[in-house]
């Protein structure tokens, strides 16, 4: 199920995009740049390890993660996040085209809050943002 971040002492949500395919970052990026009117910034990563940078000092509320990235990969990066910052309260959605069981089991297993595959429907991101956020539909 998915519940609102609770933000401590601060209006505006974060949403980080972490893929290392440019035109899947844009293609994120436009389908959630409406959330920006509400008070969202968007910030966006190419690799796991600018990601991991990010979210350490950025701290936001969602990330969309791609598994498959050169260097640190997206599974990597979710158990760092989880399990070795204990970030617990950032919000994981795996968003990759590895769409088999057994990968799907083991973004569960490093911490991800949800699985999602490629290609993606953009109505779906929006309103899984929206509810991640407690953001109205």
């Amino acid at each position: 199920m998915i519940g609102p971040v609770i933000r401590e002492g601060c209006d505006m949500a974060g949403i980080l995009i972490v893929d290392d395919e440019p035109h899947i970052r844009i293609l994120l990026e436009q389908t959630l740049e409406e959330l920006e009117d509400e008070g969202v910034e968007l910030s966006t990563a190419d690799n796991g390890l600018n990601a991991l940078n990010l979210i350490k000092d950025e701290k936001p509320d969602l990330v969309f993660l791609d598994v498959m990235m050169p260097g640190m990969n997206g599974f990597e990066v979710c158990s760092a996040v989880k399990n070795e910052l204990g970030l617990k309260d950032v919000f994981i959605i795996m968003l990759t085209a590895k769409g088999q069981e057994f990968d799907k089991q083991k973004g569960i297993e490093v911490g991800a809050d949800i699985y999602m595959t490629k290609p993606f429907d953009p109505d779906e991101v929006v309103e899984k943002a929206r509810k991640v956020l407690g953001l109205p539909d």
